[in-house]
């Protein structure tokens, strides 16, 4: 079946739609304002992450609740003039994340990242873009036993329930897997199925090659100026108005400023994240990704240098950067790592679009016939991707999907009749 589509977005949910729709005969448009992968696909911790099968939970207990109201930590910061804004959204996020309501959004979450590995190596298989897909997992890292017995106890869990690996690591163990860091540690959870991205912008425009090598084209334009024409839809590019049977949302934080103009409204929000590159001294290099469990950040090696990301914070859409995170994370970071000279003058910023039940929306846009939505992958957007790609080509094109989309329909936030 050929139809013309427009997938609005160019990141790495929004490539991965394009690619897979033209594999399957579409006649496809992918627009942007932006180049491929410059979004929040451009940066992350560069990990496919086989082992991420549970969504971060909202905090329930006191203690963490406490520490993060003072706004002083490096995991989470806030603007106190986003909350009253946030107040509805992170509300529900509280509330999905109670145990009972939690355990069958993990169960659906779950049969998503299961498949993120697979997708990912068939997208690039016996191409010259497996060299970036490096089967070197990643690790936590403890210093109290109580909380290493507890990650000891969820790796077995994890492993039993969803066939994910590890390996525990001692205090020689992590020593030999990185021998230029700088603290002893009790010992590590070395999650050994995630692959490591040296450059996650570099796979992201691998795959926009591969959809224009397919047939697909790339334009610039305003996603936002999409309207209805006819039956079907008209957006404006660089090169002039751009007509199509069907589009696709996959904008990111910005979709639900798109969709809500056509009577659609998710209490999506924004997790905002940095990260800034750094070199390391002398001879000293980083082998693996990790995160110690005591400091809230990772920091995971790349082409560009050691990248350090933050955790989220909260803010006003259109507020300036306030990288507060990134300057408590450094002197930790140092203590760790041999770190050299920040690469960058500015460290980068972007938004991870969030649900309040913490799955994404995939699927029919309510009440708009010929659009779709791909948006809300929080911290899996680029996880996820061919996931997503796959998924939604095989609805569009009345295919059977691999995997029940009920768990992720738009229609679960339509609240109009």
């Amino acid at each position: 079946m050929s139809r013309s589509v427009i997938v609005l977005g160019a990141g790495m949910i929004g490539v991965s739609i394009a690619l897979h729709l033209r594999r399957r005969g579409a006649q496809v448009v992918l627009l942007d304002r932006a180049p491929p992968g410059e979004g929040a696909s451009f940066g992350n911790a560069g990990l496919i992450q086989r082992e991420a099968v549970h969504p971060h939970p909202f905090p329930r207990d006191i203690a963490t609740l406490w520490r993060m109201a003072q706004n002083r930590s490096v995991d989470a910061s806030y603007h106190p003039s986003a909350l009253l804004k946030l107040a509805g959204p992170l509300f529900k996020y509280w509330w999905h994340s109670a145990p009972s309501r939690y355990r069958p959004i993990a169960e659906a979450y779950a049969r998503l990242i299961v498949t993120c590995i697979d997708e990912h190596v068939a997208l690039t298989r016996g191409t010259e873009a497996e060299a970036l897909l490096r089967p070197i997992g990643w690790m936590r890292l403890y210093n109290k036993q109580p909380a290493l017995n507890a990650a000891i106890a969820e790796a077995e869990m994890l492993k039993r329930e969803q066939g994910v690996n590890y390996a525990l690591l001692d205090e020689a163990g992590i020593a030999a897997a990185e021998p230029h860091l700088l603290v002893k540690r009790l010992g590590a959870i070395h999650w050994t199925d995630p692959l490591s991205v040296s450059d996650p912008q570099a796979l992201t425009l691998f795959y926009a090659k591969r959809f224009t090598e397919a047939g697909g084209e790339i334009l610039r334009g305003d996603a936002l100026s999409l309207e209805r024409h006819g039956a079907g839809w008209r957006v404006q590019s660089a090169d002039g108005a751009r007509d199509a049977e069907q589009v696709v949302i996959a904008l990111g934080s910005v979709s639900a400023k798109l969709t809500q103009r056509f009577g659609y409204a998710p209490p999506l929000f924004g997790k905002r994240g940095y990260h800034r590159h750094y070199r390391m001294q002398g001879n000293a290099v980083l082998n693996h990704g990790f995160m110690d469990a005591d400091s809230g950040f990772v920091l995971v090696p790349m082409r560009a240098g050691v990248r350090l990301t933050t955790g989220a914070e909260f803010a006003p859409d259109d507020a300036p950067k306030t990288p507060v995170q990134l300057a408590r994370a450094e002197p930790i970071a140092r203590g760790l790592l041999p770190l050299a000279e920040a690469v960058e003058d500015d460290p980068w910023l972007g938004v991870r679009p969030c649900t309040p039940d913490m799955l994404p929306i995939i699927g029919p846009l309510p009440g708009q016939a010929g659009a779709w939505c791909a948006f809300g992958h929080a911290h899996q957007g680029f996880t996820l991707g061919p996931t997503t790609g796959r998924l939604l080509a095989e609805m569009m094109m009345c295919e059977a999907p691999f995997i029940d989309p009920k768990p992720y329909d738009p229609a679960r936030y339509w609240n109009t009749p």
